[in-house]
């Protein structure tokens, strides 16, 4: 019996990471706060490619001016 509990409490510790890991998915998925933790990354997406954009207008006009070409 003391083998197997060492054995357990072994990979506990070895994997504590993903099980925590594993833990908070659920207890998100729950709560169903994914669904803001979705939206929240698609907003900040949406900032850093304007940023993106704003910063280097002639490399992306370029861009989108060859791709609309090839068709």
């Amino acid at each position: 019996m003391d083998n197997n509990s060492d054995d357990f409490f072994g990979f506990c510790l070895k994997h504590k990471g993903a099980i925590i890991g594993g833990l908070v998915t659920l207890l998100l998925i729950v709560t169903g706060f994914y669904k803001l933790i979705f939206w929240v990354i698609l907003i900040i997406l949406g900032i850093l490619g304007g940023n993106y954009v704003q910063k280097n207008k002639e490399k992306v006009k370029d861009t989108l001016k060859r791709f609309i070409d090839r068709f």
